[in-house]
């Protein structure tokens, strides 16, 4: 698989980004290997959080929640995807597919020996974390679910994303910073903007982030259609405590939390909580407030009592 990978050098001084890189190797599916980029900071021995980023971010967006957790005893591990942040970013379009990027992000359990995880999913990190724990909830302790939701295709998905759909598809250039920008409900400095851009100098670093979008189901003939479905059924028996935290300023995800709480039984009798001035990304417009709240969760809810 013909593949780029993003020079070191875009990464040195990013404002609030001095965390030491780690890889796996992870399979490409034509006989090669693709390096795939994660953080993992905190005490090696402590429960694990795992942090999925979505579209189109990457492990920068956590880096605010990072030291609230870890000055807590606890390990996080923030991976970049496949095409984004530090990993490596396949070169075609079709190379990227929802089943692929599950296989890709999975090794991050498998490899790492990862078990009685906290999982905190946002955007596609829902989409691919959410999968995860249904086909793997002995892996998983407890799932924090920001702006986020599993698809099935077997409902309209709304107004905002079908124009975000389409605006990614028919922008000239792929403004990465723009949209991180455009979905906060804060001021983003000039350092921070660059920092999301850095992960693609080219438009050809970015044939990951142009296909995303249309790897979201959105009818009932998607090809994840029925394994989401069977997803769902999994999480509609997931008893472990899951709690939402959704945004006041998301049109994208809006309600989506309320779905949850209807289906999924371990959302029962949990601190549901808004982030208020947040926007899509709220872990960057709302860090230390997210962080509280999965700290508060994560207390309120120990392994050995679950």
């Amino acid at each position: 698989m013909q593949h780029l990978r993003t020079p070191d050098s875009c990464f040195k001084g990013l404002l609030g980004y001095s965390f030491e890189p780690h890889y796996i190797n992870v399979d490409d599916f034509e006989g090669g290997e693709l390096r795939m980029h994660y953080l993992d900071e905190g005490n090696r021995d402590g429960e694990v959080i795992l942090m999925l980023h979505g579209e189109p971010s990457w492990s920068y967006l956590y880096r605010n929640m990072i030291s609230p957790l870890t000055e807590q005893g606890y390990r996080v591990i923030a991976p970049d995807l496949i095409g984004f942040g530090r990993s490596d970013k396949p070169t075609e379009r079709g190379d990227y597919t929802f089943q692929r990027h599950l296989d890709w992000i999975r090794n991050i359990l498998t490899q790492l020996s990862l078990s009685q995880v906290t999982l905190v999913c946002q955007d596609w990190g829902g989409l691919l974390g959410l999968r995860l724990v249904a086909e793997h909830p002995e892996m998983f302790a407890r799932v924090l679910a920001a702006n986020t939701m599993l698809p099935t295709g077997d409902h309209p998905p709304g107004e905002a994303f079908m124009k975000w759909r389409v605006f990614s598809q028919e922008v000239p250039e792929f403004p990465v910073a723009g949209i991180i920008k455009g979905a906060t409900a804060t001021e983003l400095s000039a350092d921070v903007l660059d920092a999301y851009n850095a992960p693609f100098p080219t438009e050809d670093h970015k044939a990951g982030v142009r296909q995303f979008p249309l790897l979201v189901p959105i009818s009932t003939d998607d090809p994840q259609t029925d394994a989401n479905r069977q997803a769902w059924q999994m999480l509609q028996q997931f008893k472990k405590p899951f709690i939402t935290a959704f945004s006041d300023s998301d049109p994208v995800t809006a309600g989506g939390d309320k779905i949850m709480q209807k289906l999924i039984p371990g959302t029962q009798g949990q601190s549901h909580t808004t982030i208020t001035q947040g926007g899509h990304f709220l872990q960057e417009d709302q860090p230390v407030q997210l962080a509280k709240v999965l700290l508060q969760f994560i207390n309120d809810n120990p392994i050995s009592t679950n």
